[in-house]
């Protein structure tokens, strides 16, 4: 299993898509973003905009992470044959859904941590040690839904719809979550889909941790039922996919 997670990694590390959409994206916003606009001061938080764009930009990239890590991958392993041969070994069903979930958090870190190391490098964001610990443990494993959805829809739609998927959603969860600008921007329609939608629920986490405050409860309620939702049709999705192969 181990030797199957190193494979996972290793293999998305060297996909050109993974690195310009997840690692060099987010910072390359960040950068732009935080030079316009980081040393407005939010009224209501105290809160620098360099800061809270560090939360934004590395939500962004770590949902994309999951989610591209994940969805083509996965697709492209169901028409290569390849999930047939992963059934024929003594690697048990489970363990074959668990090594995905594994290598989508492992590449998720970089572009988290690339993200926060710009803030603190061109930005001298600086938090206490409990406030980073939080933050990075939060948005780290408030990953989970993300990469759910990514094997949802790698297990449904063939390589060449599963990319285009991804993409669309990748960008429509960080527009309407209000990764790229505020949610306050939005008609009041739009407004409130965004508040329904785990991007949204993932952000505020960090967003309040970055404040100093505790992680909101309708929040992490929100992640935590988006995850077990997605989770569930994630496996109801493999098993459709595994029965097809």
């Amino acid at each position: 299993m181990l030797n199957y997670v190193k494979l996972e990694v290793t293999r998305m590390l060297r996909n050109k898509r993974y690195v310009i959409f997840v690692v060099a994206f987010p910072v390359g916003f960040y950068l732009l973003y935080s030079n316009l606009w980081g040393d407005q001061v939010d009224e209501a938080t105290g809160v620098r905009g360099s800061v809270t764009l560090m939360v934004s930009m590395a939500a962004y990239g770590a949902l994309a992470a999951a989610i591209m890590s994940t969805a083509v991958p996965w697709s492209q392993e169901r028409h290569s044959g390849w999930l047939r041969q992963l059934q024929i070994t003594p690697l048990p069903g489970w363990a074959i859904i668990v090594t995905k979930l594994i290598a989508s958090l492992l590449l998720v870190l970089p572009a988290l941590l690339l993200v926060v190391l710009a803030a603190v490098l061109t930005r001298h964001v600086g938090l206490g040690a409990g406030q980073w610990a939080a933050l990075i443990a939060a948005m780290w494993a408030g990953t989970v839904p993300f990469a759910a959805l990514g094997l949802i829809i790698g297990s449904l739609v063939p390589p060449d719809t599963a990319q285009p998927l991804a993409i669309i959603g990748m960008f429509g969860l960080a527009l309407l979550g209000g990764l790229w600008f505020p949610v306050d921007l939005l008609p009041e329609t739009m407004r409130a889909v965004a508040h329904a939608l785990p991007s949204y629920d993932y952000a505020s986490i960090g967003w309040e941790i970055v404040a100093g405050h505790a992680p909101p409860g309708a929040s992490v309620a929100g992640i935590l039922g988006w995850g077990v939702a997605l989770g569930v049709l994630a496996v109801l999705a493999y098993r459709r996919a595994t029965v097809r192969s």
